[in-house]
Parts: C-alpha cells; structure tokens; sequence
C-alpha cells in the first residue's frame, strides 16, 4: 500500500484526476449499491439534476486518486496546489483580534489541503479518527501528521482542541461526519433526520472565530481554489438548536459545488447505540 501510494504521488495532478474520473465512473456503473445511494441522496437534497450523480462519482474518484499527493508530497508543493483564495481575510482578522480559528470543513471538495494551507502558515490542530482500514493508519499518520498536529476523537482530544483554540491556534474539523453514540443529536440535514456532532458547536463557544470551508477542485488538474466564509449567524441556544443551524449553513455550502459534495457517504447512518431517528421533516 506504501509503495502503491508512493508511486501515485509522482504522477501529475491531471493524471491522477484523469485516473481518479475513470475509477469514479466505473463504481457508478458497475456497483448498484454506490449508484442508489448517491442518487437517493441527491434527491434528498433536491439536487438530483441530469448527470449530476455520475459527475458526483467522477469527483469522488478524483478526491481518491489525489490524495497520494497530498500525503506524501512536500508541503510547499501541496499547498501550492492552491491557485485563488477567497475571503482569506477572514483569517487575518481573527488574528488581528487574538481569537483561535475553528474551521469547518465538511466532504466537499479537497478537504484534505485546507488543513494543510493554513498549517503551512501557523499552527493547527485537526481531528482525527483512525480509519477502519488499518493499513491506512500509517499512510494518513505520516500524512497528515508531518505538517499538522492530530488530536484524537476521545475526551482528551477534545481537550486538545479546545487548548489550541484559548492559545489563539486554529482547529480544523469535518462537522458532517457521523459521530459516535451519545456525541451527537438527531437533527435535518436537507430535510432528513441525520446523527449530527454537537462539538462544533462547544468549540465554538470557546470564543474562537469560526469558519466554513472548502477547496473546490479545478478541472484539468490545474489545482484548487480556496473558499472561506463566515457562520451566517453565532450558534446559540441547546445543543440540538445549534447543531440545526449548522446543518442549514452546510447545506448552504454544498449548494454552491454540488457534485463536489461527497454523496456516496452515509451521512443518514445510525450509530451502534444511538437512539433511533425520528420521524424525517
């Protein structure tokens, strides 16, 4: 696996997008299960437009075949991926203010080289999950690891995050992925009942700055553009109530760069031991 991911890390970005379009449209003709489940999502999101799911397939191959790159590569060359950023000056009055950085980043784009562009400029920390492939661990530990500091999803990783945010570091996360049992609510995400994190919304509650992101990937492999924006509104009230919001201000995100949204993921899944869904909205 080393040595596979090693090789792929020589290749141009184009070829491996290339590569990484033809592996993405392969599963979206040949595995039914991938192909239902991206278009059930879509639906569900009432962005079911002609072709949009196989484009959704094709992007996901690419966000596959790209990541040797991004893992293995020196830092400058990877960030140097990234040809245009928008409203990095978000970023710089966080710091003129002295205020930690919390970005949010769900499954939409390259979401693997925004950590990394800001690492390359200041410190950062990142959640982190081992992956269930356990010959991943390492590729994704020397990875990630070489340029940002991993914190582990268990109580002490959350006290890792919330030090580096109250020292005026930054903090990166994937508030859509599915956490585990009893760290999460029942709450919509494009009008369907999905188990949604509430630490998010305690980080930001530390006083840090917070902010949406995401890389959208150019075609023709000539790299990413950087996007940042703003919480459209401070998430307050009870956990559940904030974590609603922050479903609506990703849903508002990945409008803007549908077939980059990662749908073969299972965002609607129901972890070991959480209580069950209820009724869809």
């Amino acid at each position: 696996m080393v040595f596979l991911f090693r090789l792929l890390s020589l290749l141009p970005l184009s070829w491996l997008h290339g590569m990484g379009g033809v592996a993405g449209w392969l599963a979206y003709f040949l595995v039914p299960r991938y192909r239902r489940l991206l278009r059930q999502n879509l639906m569900q999101a009432g962005l079911d437009a002609p072709g949009r799911a196989l484009g959704a397939a094709v992007q996901a191959g690419r966000a596959l075949l790209e990541l040797p790159k991004l893992w293995l590569r020196p830092q400058a060359e990877v960030v140097g991926r990234v040809v245009q950023v928008s409203g990095w000056s978000l970023v710089e009055q966080a710091w003129a203010a002295g205020h930690g950085v919390l970005f949010l980043t769900p499954h939409l784009g390259c979401f693997e080289i925004t950590a990394q562009y800001y690492a390359s400029r200041r410190p950062m920390t990142v959640l982190y999950r081992r992956p269930k492939r356990a010959a991943l661990a390492p590729l994704i530990e020397r990875g990630r690891g070489a340029n940002l500091k991993l914190a582990p999803a268990d109580l002490s990783g959350v006290r890792t995050l919330l030090r580096a945010l109250r020292q005026g570091e930054a903090v990166g996360m994937l508030p859509d992925q599915v956490p585990g049992s009893g760290e999460g609510v029942w709450v919509p995400f494009f009008g369907r009942p999905a188990y949604t994190m509430t630490l998010a919304a305690r980080l930001a509650d530390s006083g840090a700055t917070v902010l949406l992101a995401y890389a959208e990937r150019l075609p023709g492999g000539r790299g990413y553009h950087l996007r940042l924006f703003p919480l459209p509104a401070p998430l307050e009230g009870e956990p559940a109530r904030k974590a609603a919001a922050l479903n609506r201000a990703l849903e508002d995100l990945i409008r803007q760069c549908p077939e980059q949204y990662l749908w073969g993921y299972n965002r609607y899944k129901r972890p070991r031991g959480a209580p069950p869904p209820p009724e869809a909205v």
